[in-house]
């Protein structure tokens, strides 16, 4: 994947990001926080340590880590231009969930789901309860950033009638040769990614939008992540993932000229359907990395796999976690400072066409197996406008020759067609749906 077979992920602390994308800064003031939320916060005592996810992200970090009193009254807005859990930081705790639409259900079925879950989402990401059968398990928490995204698989065209919209985007990944798929746990007719700064906080809402999906539809796999918690360290840096390895450099910025359109689909798309305006494509995967191979590496072998230092980031070929990497140094006996398969320098955008997409993943531990080995690695989500010329560039890349390929393994993937946030009154799907 980009600094991406091991994605690169979003930094930890909360950034300040625009009203418009509807999540307030650090700064923001506590005017108007619900009774609920300002339990929440006060209650708030202690840090819980976790794994950091991902790989690479941008670093727009405030001066500060975020004080722990401020975690659970971060609050993201449903009603905005692209749907929440994107652009956010990451978020200390994920839950990703497929479904398939029950056999006989079709569109009208899939629209009174969406609109069920649309209103559960806004309800929740807001600090409120649930609007029938409340858990409480998130009773005494505030909204702590939550988010909850959606999306439409291949098949869900099929199902509900609706393949003259299918985008072409969304035409099956091509296999590659790192892939041990299962089948079971890939793909899907919807996609529901969940992430907050609380654990309970976001199983409350894995629980509620499960329990909205009645009858309609049934899930198909679900998985889940975790990344430390803002506010874990002294200031604000750069994630990391299970390897140990400081990835967060090289992911798109929003303040970068060119992100919408690496990012997003423009509203006045020639190749992409309408409904999908303002939206983007999902790649989901699930990455397991071998550990005890790993960590078999001496440090400095580790970091010419990846072609950065593993204490700060930087580059093999000098500077800080930013400076340009310099693709054509030697060392003494005249040998590339940074190896020619170097996970890092196969993954930049500059070697791929441009190619580049936002990673955004969560870290995962299903357990040990019964060898001692343990199911660990990435649940990596990255979002681009168009993923074949994003994410199926760069792996295909990746298949010619990456070192850290022998330490990783693909065991399932996804591909889905995320829509644009939907405007007030709106649910999400319903330009599709109801078209």
């Amino acid at each position: 994947m980009p600094d991406q077979s091991i994605p690169q992920s979003l930094p930890e602390a909360r950034p300040p990001v625009e009203a418009a994308e509807g999540v307030p800064s650090e700064t923001s003031s506590p005017e108007g926080l619900t009774r609920r939320r300002l339990l929440g916060t006060a209650g708030a005592t202690g840090l819980a340590l976790g794994a950091a996810g991902g790989a690479v992200g941008y670093t727009a970090a405030p001066s500060q880590a975020t004080p722990l009193s401020s975690i659970g009254a971060g609050e993201a807005m449903f009603h905005v231009k692209h749907q929440p859990g994107i652009t956010q930081g990451l978020q200390a705790r994920g839950h990703l969930v497929a479904f398939d639409l029950a056999a006989g259900a079709g569109r009208k079925e899939a629209a009174a789901l969406l609109r069920r879950w649309s209103e559960s989402a806004r309800r929740l990401m807001a600090g409120e309860a649930a609007a029938t059968d409340d858990t409480d398990v998130a009773r005494d928490a505030g909204p702590s950033s939550l988010t909850v995204t959606f999306g439409f698989g291949n098949s869900f065209f099929t199902r509900t009638g609706l393949e003259k919209q299918r985008p072409v985007a969304l035409d099956p990944l091509p296999d590659f040769s790192s892939d041990h798929l299962d089948k079971t746990r890939s793909n899907g007719d919807l996609w529901v990614q969940i992430g907050a700064d609380d654990a309970l906080v976001a199983f409350h809402a894995l629980r509620a939008i499960q329990k909205d999906a009645g009858k309609a539809a049934k899930v198909r796999w679900q998985m889940n992540g975790f990344n430390r918690t803002p506010g874990a360290t002294a200031h604000p840096m750069t994630a990391r993932n299970l390897m140990g390895q400081m990835d967060g450099t090289r992911n798109p910025k929003p303040a970068e000229s060119d992100f919408d359109q690496r990012i997003f689909v423009p509203s006045d798309s020639t190749k992409d359907p309408a409904w999908m305006a303002d939206g983007s494509y999902a790649v989901v995967r699930r990455i397991r990395m071998l550990l005890d191979d790993w960590e078999k590496l001496s440090v400095k072998a580790q970091e010419q796999v990846i072609g950065r230092r593993k204490s700060d980031g930087a580059a093999l070929s000098g500077g800080t976690e930013t400076t340009a990497m310099d693709l054509e140094k030697t060392d003494a006996n005249g040998d590339l400072v940074v190896p020619i398969n170097a996970h890092a320098r196969i993954t930049r955008p500059d070697q791929n066409g441009g190619a580049a997409m936002l990673r955004r993943p969560f870290s995962y531990h299903d357990g040990i197996d019964p060898d001692g080995t343990p199911d660990a690695g990435l649940l990596f989500v990255c979002w681009q406008a168009d993923p074949l010329r994003g994410f199926v560039t760069v792996q295909r890349k990746l298949d010619r020759g990456d070192a850290l390929s022998q330490y990783i393994r693909h065991e399932s993937s996804g591909l889905f067609a995320v829509p644009g946030g939907p405007a007030t009154g709106e649910y999400v799907g319903q330009r599709l749906l109801e078209a």
